[in-house]
């Protein structure tokens, strides 16, 4: 009995976990929606920019729109660059990143820290 009332616990927790997922995929026009939330936002990167001369030198990902009219931004610091390769080589690809959607200066973004933050979509 003990047993199959796990078996039936671990298939709803993983329906759930499924399905709840991809609920949590959105476009980047409605990231705006979601500060606050963590959410997978996917979407074409339309600029990508290493800022190398920057304080803490982020790479900056554009979904949808390039710079400086982008929606959304995905951005690398400099200390956790290594574990993305070279993230600019991703212009013109379609990708979803993952994570807690912050507000920077009126627009919305994820700051990736893990490269399985980072899927080509």
């Amino acid at each position: 009995m003990k047993r199959s009332l796990f078996t039936l616990i671990i298939i709803i927790v993983a329906t759930y976990a499924t399905s709840s997922a991809s609920a949590d995929k959105i476009t980047p026009v409605q990231a705006k929606d979601h500060v606050g939330k963590h959410a997978t936002v996917c979407g074409v990167v339309a600029s990508a920019n290493f800022a190398a001369r920057s304080r803490r030198q982020p790479t900056f990902l554009n979904l949808d729109k390039p710079s400086p009219d982008h929606i959304f931004t995905a951005v690398i610091w400099i200390e956790d660059r290594p574990k993305f390769g070279k993230p600019e080589t991703l212009k013109g690809r379609r990708v979803c990143v993952s994570g807690l959607v912050e507000d920077y200066r009126g627009k919305p973004q994820i700051v990736l820290q893990d490269a399985e933050q980072l899927r080509p979509e």
